[in-house]
């Protein structure tokens, strides 16, 4: 074993054992919210929090163990409504957090150690500067990666919203009440999005509590506006009794139509992308002709 071996050795375990020993005689700090929402009944609990049905995966109990063991400060904020919005808990955010920042921690020192192998020596602040970058950048990863794909979830979710609506309309054009409308709106679809309304709904009407106000509730764990803005129109229709079927219509044709701009925004951008390859793929052709001529010019110099 090599020198550089040796001393690889010794600091990881060195760091190791340090880190273990920061994070036993951390104090831990656990959430209190998340702690009165599993402390209470199944009526309060709130809109958008994920509800386990399975056992934990290996990366879940490894987000279990983070938040039981790891500072809160260190483990960043938990995005709630995004988290939502994915069907994910707080632990699988935590757990691929901290299972890509250890991946990040042993790469490096990994990698290192295969070159000394073959006889690559690599200078000692090289694999050190890496594995703390490599570890911040990978354990910021998730939350970019939750935060797009709760965009494109949300995005989604606006077409079943936009649905939705419409189901709502002919429910009250056919003479139904306003909460009797929301019910059988949520009945016919089969997506997520029609069972957490229906499951709010239900939910609703066991507690007593007006049906569009567990719309909003949900609306806001998952920060869907769309959905907001159905429960403000059918609260109108509910509270004063009056005809909201142009309104629900007026609303979901601006959902198409926000949906549309977005769409075709997006494939500008794509569009714009793609003038950069296709110009470069003209320079080279334009290589290609120029450069027989100037070479038999330069040739006859």
């Amino acid at each position: 074993m090599t020198g550089l071996q040796l001393s690889l050795l010794l600091g990881v375990l060195i760091g190791g054992g340090v880190a273990g020993a920061v994070f036993a005689l951390t104090p831990a700090q656990p959430d209190l919210g998340d702690v009165l929402a599993r402390l209470s009944p199944s009526s309060r609990r709130r809109a958008g929090a994920p509800v386990a049905t399975a056992a934990p995966d290996r990366t879940e109990r490894l987000g279990i163990w983070a938040e039981r063991t790891l500072p809160a400060r260190l483990l960043g904020v938990v995005p709630v409504s995004d988290l939502a919005v994915l069907r994910q808990t707080p632990a699988q955010f935590y757990g691929r957090k901290v299972s890509l920042g250890l991946l990040g921690l042993v790469l490096p020192s990994a990698l290192t150690g295969f070159f000394t192998m073959l006889g690559v020596r690599v200078p000692l602040p090289l694999p050190i500067a890496a594995t703390v970058v490599l570890a911040v950048v990978l354990f910021m990863a998730p939350s970019r990666d939750a935060a797009e794909a709760a965009r494109r979830a949300r995005a989604d979710c606006a077409r079943a919203v936009s649905a939705y609506v419409e189901l709502c309309a002919l429910e009250r054009n056919a003479g139904a009440g306003a909460g009797v409308a929301l019910a059988n709106a949520a009945a016919v679809g089969d997506s997520w999005i029609f069972r957490r309304i229906r499951e709010e709904l239900a939910r609703a009407r066991y507690d007593g509590q007006p049906a569009w106000d567990a719309l909003t509730e949900l609306a806001q764990a998952l920060s869907l506006p769309e959905l907001a803005d159905v429960a403000d129109i059918m609260r109108l229709a509910g509270d004063e009794n009056s005809e909201v079927f142009r309104q629900l219509r007026a609303r979901s044709a601006s959902i198409r139509s926000g949906q549309l701009a977005t769409e075709l925004a997006e494939a500008n951008q794509v569009e714009e992308r793609m003038y950069l390859p296709a110009s470069f793929l003209g320079l080279v052709f334009l290589a290609l002709l120029m450069a027989p001529p100037l070479l038999r010019l330069f040739g006859s110099i």
